[in-house]
């Protein structure tokens, strides 16, 4: 290869990544404020891109929902490096929240079981599973996370906020940030936890596994 084609081809290559981060940030758009059956044309719209370059990158709408779903485990294992990164283990798990909830990975649970589960997906998801687990160790160790919750509990909680609405709103700019606020003060460990457990049994990882699995 000439050294003139190499910088054409490293300039495509660049060109190509910009392009595929647009289209997962503007999948993760779409679908969480619209839901999996909104169309591809509407994520190639908002991308600024072609529908034709969308399909040439994925093929079809299955593999473009199975790439953001690793996209979106690779962001949880991001978020939860930089909780265990942080001195205070308490920061760094409502830190992991609330980028968590602010990205909105936990959106994409409704998509669980109708497409097809793959490799890629399972070991995204069991390095980002491991993580999340660390982060709330070390506040169960630090004694700075109340005892009965668990990381099931955590990812619901990211699940819950991380929906968007159809139509954005600015009246209450700030009501998920207040309603987070209010969560993590509820999860924090305190003496008289002990006085009012958290209600039934703590829920299971098994169930999220089928869920996904099953597609």
């Amino acid at each position: 290869m000439s050294t003139s084609e190499q910088p054409r081809k490293r300039g495509r290559q660049a060109e190509a990544a910009r392009n595929d981060r647009r289209v997962l940030a503007a999948a993760r758009e779409v679908f969480t404020t619209h839901g999996a059956d909104a169309p591809v044309s509407a994520v190639a719209e908002r991308a600024g891109v072609g529908i034709a370059t969308l399909y040439r990158r994925y093929g079809t709408k299955e593999e473009l929902l199975q790439k953001l779903t690793v996209s979106a485990a690779e962001q949880y294992s991001e978020a939860a490096r930089t909780a265990l990164a942080a001195e205070d283990p308490w920061e760094g798990l409502a830190g992991y929240i609330r980028e968590c909830v602010d990205f909105g990975p936990g959106s994409l649970a409704p998509i669980a079981g109708t497409i097809r589960f793959t490799a890629e997906m399972a070991e995204a998801g069991r390095v980002s599973d491991r993580l999340a687990e660390e982060v709330v160790a070390r506040a169960h160790a630090a004694g700075v996370l109340r005892a009965d919750a668990t990381t099931v509990d955590i990812f619901r909680v990211i699940e819950q906020f991380s929906r968007r609405p159809p139509v954005p709103t600015t009246a209450d700019a700030n009501a998920r940030e207040r309603l987070v606020a209010l969560v993590l003060d509820g999860l924090r460990a305190r003496p008289d936890n002990t006085d009012f457990p958290l209600p039934g049994r703590p829920p299971s990882a098994q169930r999220y596994d089928e869920l996904w699995r099953k597609g």
